[in-house]
């Protein structure tokens, strides 16, 4: 009898395709990307809490949608780094 993870790894095959492993290199090359970039985010925050607490009230929004712009521009870095680990060769 297989177990409900081989089951959803076998309906994930057959909905998107075989699946591929990473290499050791290619985990701790994302290992490192993630701490970069997670470390980046800290900071992004840490900067935008400092200016948002020194803001008018009238323009606390605006360093708000500004975070939000920011925290999405290095998530697609990470996401776009990530995938050319993924693309590089030595992938299973």
């Amino acid at each position: 009898m297989k177990s409900a993870y081989e089951l959803a790894m076998e309906r994930l095959e057959r909905d998107q395709g075989p699946t591929r492993k990473l290499t050791d290199e290619q985990r701790e090359r994302i290992a490192e990307i993630d701490k970069r970039y997670d470390a980046q985010i800290a900071e992004a925050r840490l900067n935008h809490e400092q200016r948002l607490a020194g803001a008018p009230p009238e323009s606390q929004e605006s360093v708000r949608a500004e975070l939000v712009d920011t925290l999405q521009s290095i998530e697609d870095r990470r996401r776009k780094e990530k995938e050319s680990v993924w693309a590089s060769e030595g992938a299973e």
